[in-house]
């Protein structure tokens, strides 16, 4: 497992596989950061290199030497920053949290790696941590495969161990820099991992067990509850017990709670858990399938948060509700035009079995709110028109109170995270009229995020502060890798989510 340390010793007599440091982007090609700690003769080795490859020292540039002079570490990846001169030391904190990812990326196999970048402050430090281990996550195929006959046991993907150098000193605001960007990176990796694994091995109830393994391994007290389809039934959860009813894989929604004795205020996280979408009976081309067992994301989002939240110590209860269900097509699955009853009583029309995720979510707003905390923000793959609006980097915010969605787009900004705010016209709810229920789950294609929205605040009670956040498309990078995202499941959310609670912690 990847592991992150600091230190203060100086680069150069790091014992390490491989060791990373800056560079910037001058004039006259690429030349060495500040913050590397190299004596001269490395200094010079490396600038000859540089001028020979013909680096530039833009963003996303990695080069690796070997043999490097007055260097313990066997190779010295040089990573680029962009725009700088060799005495600028401060970076902006996404710039530094990329650069490592893409340097961690090339050397992930090596047993252990320094980092050597700019760090003058808890900022810096934390985010060249959080990069650094962000750059080494591998999906282990082979972990959730079951034992059979004549498979070789599986052997566990492993990180390097990670040093990274502090400019700011070895302090206690240095050390827990870094100690949470290694809690927060494992966390997002599990994130990853769940969103990952394939539909047939991840299905509801292997979610659920999933999340009781995880905290029953963690070092903090994290409790789990499961309310099974029976469950679900009786209780009134109209949604998701109608969206997974066309599966053999019933629904479930698991509740992950953190409850420290200093607690100071509650929260709630909402994740939709859509193990896999069919598009159920609205039946989705074949092309539009292939990555649909990324429609859980929000739940491992949530699932991480918690987890993450727990195990730093946040002083802030944090509760996070997985909506589990998979949307199949079946001669018991749900109708375009059938009519659900939602946990608060609501009705509401079935328009589109492909727009399932905000029936999940309904019903686990309402569950949420039954418990009054001081806000709610769900997290989901919502809607196509996300994508358009706002391409595939960068989440959807909306919300009932403008404030409270600035503080949401704050703390993504801050984790190096893309969102924008959206807004939520009180005219929208006009498309959701229908003769037959209360509500249509569902408006015309304009605005088609938007209208998701619209409805997911009908399940909100009134003077609740609550936030919602569509990451459609950064939550999966079908593409190649590119800074902190690896190709597939990115964890995107954890780090926001972990800074909103953190934010409410300290908040005044």
């Amino acid at each position: 497992m990847t592991s992150v340390t600091v230190t203060t010793k100086t680069s150069a007599d790091l014992p390490v596989d491989a060791l990373v440091v800056g560079s910037v982007r001058t004039p006259d090609g690429a030349d060495l950061a500040a913050g590397h700690g190299l004596p001269r003769k490395a200094v010079v080795h490396l600038q000859a290199v540089l001028a020979d490859l013909e680096a530039t020292g833009k963003a996303e540039e990695v080069h690796r030497v070997v043999a490097v002079p007055g260097v313990k570490a066997t190779s010295v990846v040089v990573t680029g920053l962009g725009e700088g001169t060799t005495r600028r030391t401060a970076f902006e904190h996404t710039v530094l949290r990329e650069a490592a990812a893409s340097a961690l990326r090339s050397v992930r196999g090596k047993k252990a790696v320094g980092v050597a970048l700019p760090t003058p402050d808890a900022e810096s430090l934390s985010a060249v941590a959080d990069g650094a281990f962000a750059g080494c996550y591998v999906y282990d195929k082979a972990a959730p495969l079951p034992a059979r006959k004549g498979r070789p046991a599986a052997t566990p993907v492993t990180g390097p161990k990670i040093v990274v150098v502090s400019g700011l000193g070895q302090g206690k605001a240095a050390k827990d820099a870094v100690a949470r960007a290694g809690v927060l990176g494992a966390a997002r990796d599990w994130a990853r991992d769940l969103v990952n694994m394939p539909p047939n091995l991840l299905y509801p109830q292997s979610f659920a067990d999933a999340v009781k393994k995880r905290a029953a391994e963690s070092s903090a007290k994290i409790t789990v509850s499961v309310l099974d389809e029976k469950a679900l039934v009786k209780g009134g959860f109209g949604g998701i017990t109608g969206v997974g009813q066309g599966s053999s894989n019933p629904p479930r929604i698991v509740t992950m709670s953190w409850s420290p004795s200093n607690a100071k205020g509650s929260v709630a996280l909402v994740g939709k858990g859509i193990t896999f979408d069919t598009g159920g009976l609205n039946l989705k081309p074949s092309t539009g399938m292939v990555t649909m067992k990324c429609d859980m994301a929000g739940a491992a989002a949530v699932a991480a948060t918690v987890l993450a939240a727990a195990e730093t110590g946040v002083p802030v209860a944090v509760t996070g509700y997985l909506c589990l269900a998979e949307n199949m097509p079946s001669g018991t699955a749900q109708r375009p035009s059938d009519v659900v009853v939602m946990r608060n009583g609501t009705s509401v029309e079935i328009l589109d079995t492909d727009a399932e995720g905000r029936m999940v979510l309904g019903d686990g707003i309402c569950l949420a709110a039954e418990k009054t905390p001081d806000w709610i923000v769900d997290i989901a793959t919502l809607t196509g028109a996300q994508m358009i609006a706002l391409g595939d980097d960068t989440a959807g915010v909306m919300g009932n109170d403008d404030a409270f969605r600035a503080k949401v787009v704050a703390a993504a900004d801050a984790a190096g995270e893309g969102a924008w705010p959206m807004p939520l016209p009180a005219a929208l709810r006009a498309k959701l009229d229908t003769p037959t229920a209360d509500i249509a789950h569902k408006g015309d294609r304009a605005g088609g995020m938007l209208t998701a929205a619209k409805f997911l605040e009908e399940f909100v009670p009134e003077g609740m502060t609550w936030a919602h956040v569509d990451i459609a498309g950064p939550a999966f990078n079908e593409k190649g890798p590119k800074g902190r995202n690896p190709k597939g499941g990115t964890g995107f959310g954890v780090s926001t989510l972990l800074g909103l609670v953190e934010g409410h912690a300290t908040r005044a």
